[in-house]
């Protein structure tokens, strides 16, 4: 069966079905609203634009663009009356900030009657194109936030003083969320609408020029003729990463992988629940791993005032890891399943990089320029570099028409990010306004008692269950204000806080309801999406004991920033041995399949290696090799 990786078809899986497709002058003017929103953020790295005006022209173009492409549960193939409506409202509510600006910022402690009425609409508007493209439980959490703003005296009377606050007017909030920077206008939505916007459209322009395809294939042609039985696994692993480069998601690396990969690891003799999670895992990887990383990745930048090369050198060595882990559970795997030896027909290695080589030179280009220039430079000449590098050869060439193609392709791909940004700033909001932020921490840090290790364990569950109800984004924007000054409390760096948060706000990526990539992975495989996404829960919780590594020692932390490279080695071989020991006891398997009390025994010894200290060191010590000279004496 063929596999449809389109970009069309992509984006069917990662909205789950949301967009309309629309033709005729219709289609031309989304298009065109699309080109125009990626070629207004390449201007605007070169320009001077005001950065209010900045950002509500750039929500202006993305909502109406949600209008028109994304439907609202009726006429899924047409534009509606409705549509139109909606659209027309957008821009009178956001065109007038811009009409009236040099009187607008000012008023916002004492906004007017047309004010107050106009960010109602665009409240509304918003939390309408959010339900569109992200789903309705983003936009339900935001009218909570805004309920819990206005009836804070309501909570000391219920008894929940702990979170109550005296309560703000309407007036108050909206002037706080529509006419300052502090609220739809603030730190997300200006990520969304410079870094993000651009390495989108960076990723798109590798995509059109062919750089996806290549990637793959040079993996492919890498890895995939030697590794054993575990070849075809590692060469999805390794593929995973550099088509994650190109595409920026999770959910579209996956499906492209797939389409190449699947007839691959069948053959091998990989079930279709472990081929898909296989899959699924490798593309989530890409959201972890430098340079391009997820949109989460460059709020961290902004929110802790660093420059997105230290957040990349950050996450360089947890990538690593974490792909280090999934290619010990590929190798268990193999030896479990005995899975078959095969050849990969993807021309020899030496050629495809003499042929198309030149697409790695952008990516290269794009470290360098970061050492001597802002993000949003890098990307825009790692960009301007990739276009000329693909006229080397006419079949990846970008024409005018093949580069407007790519550029609409990233206007449209950008729009729930918008959405999902400018929402999750009315959230941001009003935790400023009532310092909620402060106060659960304090809650968090209170039931844990003071303790590091039930701090770390209860910021893992509460950034794990807004995954469960939130894209990543979303999710980190709102642990970022809520669950990190719990961190930050009990003695954890804020990088090191930061980076945890991220880490488990990528686990919506594999949680349901939002598992779209393993979802996304069933659907090509022809598996249940159930036990693919259980699946792939096993790949990836052993890689997501690295952030409790970075978080509960000194010696972990070494693996974000180290001050010296023998503690980040020292860190490093003491958390591989503690994966493979977290490989080994949730595949069962050590040198043939394992009983449940050498499971135990090794999962145990994982988590004691986790923790770091010298005693928990030397009880690991003792544990693990008990479990395997156990298994050695049994088999």
């Amino acid at each position: 069966m063929a596999i449809d990786t389109s970009p069309q078809a992509i984006e069917e899986i990662e909205t789950e079905g949301r967009t309309r497709q629309i033709s005729g002058w219709h289609g031309t003017l989304a298009s065109g609203l699309a080109l125009s929103l990626s070629l207004y953020a390449l201007y605007w790295v070169v320009a001077i634009v005001q950065p209010q005006v900045y950002r509500v022209s750039f929500l202006l173009v993305s909502l109406i663009l949600t209008f028109l492409i994304y439907h609202g549960g009726q006429n899924r193939k047409r534009i509606s009356p409705v549509d139109w409506l909606l659209a027309a409202l957008s821009i009178v509510a956001l065109v007038w900030p811009i009409y009236d600006f040099d009187q607008f910022v000012y008023r916002a402690a004492t906004p007017n009657a047309i004010d107050v009425a106009l960010g109602i609409v665009m409240l509304v508007l918003l939390l309408e194109a959010g339900r569109r493209t992200i789903g309705f439980i983003l936009p339900v959490t935001a009218v909570v936030f805004l309920a819990y703003g206005y009836f804070g005296p309501l909570l000391d009377r219920i008894g929940l003083s702990i979170v109550g606050h005296r309560g703000y007017p309407v007036d108050r909030l909206v002037a706080t969320l529509y006419m300052t920077l502090e609220g739809v206008f603030g730190v997300p939505l200006d990520v969304a609408s410079t870094y993000i916007v651009l390495f989108v459209i960076y990723g798109a322009v590798l995509e059109y020029s062919g750089a996806g395809k290549f990637f793959v294939d040079w993996a492919m042609a890498a890895t995939g003729r030697f590794g054993g039985r575990a070849g075809p696994g590692r060469t999805v692993a390794v593929a995973g990463y550099l088509l994650g480069l190109a595409s920026g998601s999770g959910v579209a690396t996956t499906v492209t992988l797939g389409a190449v990969a699947w007839p691959m690891l069948r053959n091998a003799g990989y079930t279709a629940e472990i081929g898909g999670a296989i899959l699924a895992a490798a593309g989530i990887g890409a959201i972890l791993s430098p340079p391009g990383m997820g949109a989460a990745a460059f709020l961290i930048a902004e929110f802790l005032n660093i420059s997105f090369l230290q957040v990349m050198m950050m996450a360089l060595i947890p990538a690593v890891l974490y792909y280090a882990s999934i290619l010990m559970m590929i190798e268990i795997e193999a030896r479990k399943l005995g899975t078959r030896v095969i050849d990969t027909p993807h021309g020899t290695l030496g050629a495809l990089t003499l042929r198309y080589g030149y697409h790695f030179v952008s990516l290269i280009a794009l470290t360098i320029f970061m050492v001597r220039l802002t993000a949003t430079r890098a990307v825009f000449w790692a960009t301007i570099l990739a276009i000329g590098l693909s006229f080397i050869r006419l079949e990846t060439a970008l024409w005018p028409r093949r580069l407007a193609a790519a550029l609409a392709a990233a206007g449209r791909s950008v729009v729930p990010v918008v959405t999902t940004t400018a929402i999750a700033g009315i959230i941001v909001g009003v935790v400023t306004l009532t310092g909620l932020g402060l106060k659960v921490s304090g809650v968090i840090v209170t039931l844990a008692g003071g303790s590091l290790v039930l701090t770390v364990i209860y910021a893992a569950i509460a950034v794990w269950v807004l995954g469960l109800a939130v894209p990543v984004t979303a999710s980190y924007i709102i642990a970022a204000v809520m669950v990190a000054p719990a961190l930050v409390q009990v003695g954890i760096p804020p990088t090191a806080a930061h980076m945890f948060i991220f880490y488990y706000a990528v686990l919506s990526e594999v949680s349901p309801p939002t598992a779209l990539a393993p979802f996304a992975a069933a659907a090509l495989t022809g598996a249940s999406p159930g036990a693919t996404t259980l699946q792939t829960w096993k790949y990836t919780i052993p890689a997501f004991v690295v952030p409790f590594v970075f978080t509960l020692s000194d010696r972990g932390r070494a693996l974000l920033l180290p001050a010296a490279w023998p503690d980040a080695l020292e860190a490093v071989a003491i958390t591989l041995v503690s994966l493979a020991c977290f490989a080994g006891g949730t595949c069962g398997w050590i040198v043939r399949r394992a009983n449940p009390g050498e499971r135990v025994a090794l999962i145990v010894g994982g988590a004691l290696l986790i923790y770091g200290s010298v005693l928990s060191l030397s009880a690991a010590a003792v544990v693990v090799p008990a479990a395997i000279g156990w298994h050695a004496l049994r088999k």
